[in-house]
């Protein structure tokens, strides 16, 4: 079974970038959404195996919505897209439990590389409706 992915970015293209990487390397789509609000309630659900999620958007922003989402999952996985120029945010995000990020704008290796990361983990559920 592939791995689930919850893309979350306000900019379109960037949300398509995302998803023609993530299906090239093996990842199903779960669901996409343009800002925290909507990744919260996409988050609860389709119980992704994996998020990415932006950090500056509108509504709430992706630090709002990684507080949220570990909230509701203590086990979430999330990978924050960020600028280069988030570099404080970026920090608050990883201790608040983000796995990792990737910088912007980035290439179709950086992104493989941290999927691919992800796949090789053996702390990482197959399914997340698995994880419990």
């Amino acid at each position: 079974m592939s791995k689930r992915l919850l893309i979350v970015d306000d900019a379109v293209i960037m949300r398509m970038r995302i998803r023609d990487i993530a299906r090239a390397a093996g990842w199903e789509i779960a669901g996409e959404a343009t800002n925290g609000q909507e990744a919260i309630a996409k988050f609860q659900e389709l119980r992704p195996d994996l998020v990415t999620l932006d950090i500056v958007m509108p509504t709430l922003d992706g630090v709002s919505a990684l507080r949220e989402i570990r909230k509701l999952d203590s086990k979430a996985r999330v990978v924050m897209v960020s600028a280069v120029d988030q570099k404080e945010k970026l920090t608050e995000c990883i201790r608040l439990g983000a796995i990792d990020f990737i910088v912007k704008p980035f290439d179709k290796a950086s992104l493989c590389g941290v999927l691919d990361k992800l796949n090789r983990d053996a702390s990482f559920p197959s399914s997340a409706s698995e994880a419990g």
